[in-house]
């Protein structure tokens, strides 16, 4: 295949390996190749309804770009002499249907405006698919909750006992968090769902072509409005990126709670063999790689983030070659989240949560003190400070049972509580965890009835969002299957 065509107007001499290797996209260019040719063959079909193009050379190219589409680019369209698959594949398509020919895709596009289109395919695409996942994963964390409404056990602040809990609010906590990540990337894929193909270089063209024919043809709801913006915008990438970290760090929280949980000094969970690892000296290890592994994913899907920020800060408008070297970024930032969420599902359906531990600990600490105070409070009518203190004094004696609290009510607050009318069979229950639970009965609350609506409400958001993913995904594969049916219609 011949030399970079590109080059053979305005540039001359011969350039070393180093440097075109310096100068390529290839690696990151295999992302988007499929999403190329579909560019390629809407460009095409709107430069012949415009009249823009004849119809033979039309023809040829169009039967030349469903080849690739049915076989896949050659390697040669790889090759670093070409800086990118773009002007690769352009080479290959002039040397198969000749220049006069194949020379004449390009009327009316830039590769900025080309690369810049192709690139929002193929986020759309990823978004659908990340969107898909995290359902499955919230559908994994409501399952697991719903059979856990009564499974008591400690919550923690400052990693300390804090007050009882269930399994099933702490997993329904997770399950909120990734519904908001769901919906930032519902909200962000709209904002990707523009069409750049048509703004050229970055002042747009003198052809004639309609935007928004090819816009429709290549699945947007819509051609971008301002032609520089269009070609120059990467806030899209770095939205996507924050997005993918927000939802890695809460992947990432949740991870090291199951290698926190999963050891032998807390018991309450045992993962799945398949997510775990072995030492390579020491037989009766049983290491938590998989969440080890993806903790640290968050952190490199957050390098990728800053270093999007970094290059596109200093930019001037419109076009600069900078862009590419943060579509790398882009698509490993978005493949960690891709290759994270459908693990942790696996990993929190299969394991298994040892409750008796749980139950065993949920008490531990004075973890129930609030819920003591709060009695005194409402049903004794000390204000709540005096209960804080007093309670506090009774921790601070090591005991809460009944004569601990009488002295500890008589040195914070020089009263008795045994004449309020305490008993010891009333602390006995107040203290019980079950307790503490069953009457934070309040929305949001852990109580198993209180819990019961959150699950039900968030299957109710949870069917939305994954109707949404297939509703888009699937009237994205038609736009696309539709274009390739014009394309073959054309050529036949």
């Amino acid at each position: 295949m011949r030399s970079d065509q590109i080059r053979q107007g305005r540039l001359a001499g011969e350039r070393s390996g180093d440097l075109e290797h310096f100068l390529a996209s290839m690696d990151a260019d295999r992302w988007i190749a499929r999403a190329d040719l579909l560019v390629d063959m809407a460009h095409l079909l709107g430069l012949r309804r415009q009249g823009i193009i004849d119809e033979a050379p039309a023809r040829a190219l169009m039967a030349a770009l469903l080849d690739l589409y049915d076989h896949g680019l050659p390697e040669e369209a790889f090759d670093e002499r070409f800086e990118d698959v773009h002007a690769g594949k352009e080479a290959y398509l002039i040397d198969r249907v000749g220049e006069d020919f194949g020379g004449r895709l390009h009327m009316g596009r830039s590769r900025n405006d080309e690369v810049a289109t192709c690139i929002r395919i193929r986020l759309k695409e990823e978004l659908i698919a990340l969107v898909r996942s995290l359902t499955d994963l919230r559908a994994t964390l409501l399952e697991t909750a719903a059979v856990h409404t009564e499974t008591v056990m400690p919550g923690f602040t400052h990693l300390q006992h804090a007050q009882p809990t269930t399994l099933a609010h702490y997993l329904l906590a997770y399950e909120q968090a990734f519904s908001r990540d769901t919906a930032r990337l519902r909200e962000a894929y709209a904002r990707v769902d523009a069409s750049p193909l048509g703004s050229a270089a970055f002042a747009s063209t003198g052809f004639p072509l309609d935007r928004d024919y090819t816009a429709r043809l290549l699945g947007f709801s819509r051609p971008a409005p301002n032609s520089m913006d269009a070609v120059a915008a990467r806030d899209f990438a770095i939205e996507v990126l924050a997005d993918a970290s927000i939802c890695m760090t809460t992947a990432s929280r949740l991870c090291e709670e199951l290698v926190l949980w999963s050891t032998s000094f807390v018991g309450f969970v045992r993962l799945n063999d398949a997510y775990c690892s072995s030492s390579s000296i020491m037989p009766q290890k049983k290491n938590p790689d998989v969440a080890e592994i993806m903790r640290a994913k968050a952190g490199s899907v957050a390098g990728e983030l800053a270093a999007a920020v970094t290059i596109i800060k200093g930019l001037p408008m419109s076009y600069n070659r900078d862009l590419q070297e943060l579509t790398p970024h882009l698509w490993r930032g978005v493949e960690a989240a891709r290759q994270s969420i459908p693990l942790l599902a696996g990993m929190i359906g299969s394991a298994a949560f040892d409750t008796e531990r749980m139950a065993a600990e949920a008490g531990r600490g004075f973890s129930t003190a609030t819920e003591l105070a709060d009695v005194l409070v409402r049903e004794y009518g000390l204000p709540f400070r005096t209960a804080h203190r007093i309670v506090g004094r009774a921790v601070r004696h090591g005991s809460l049972d009944l004569a601990t609290l009488e002295a500890a009510a008589r040195e914070a607050a020089d009263l008795s509580v045994v004449e309020l009318g305490i008993t010891q069979e009333k602390i006995d229950a107040v203290l019980d965890p079950r307790h503490a639970v069953a009457v934070r009965n309040i929305v949001g609350g852990p109580a198993p009835a209180a819990v019961a609506i959150q699950i039900g409400e968030q299957k109710e958001r949870l069917s939305r969002d994954a109707a949404w993913a297939e509703e888009t995904e699937s009237a994205l594969s038609s736009a696309f299957e539709e274009l390739i049916l014009e394309a073959r219609r054309f050529a036949a």
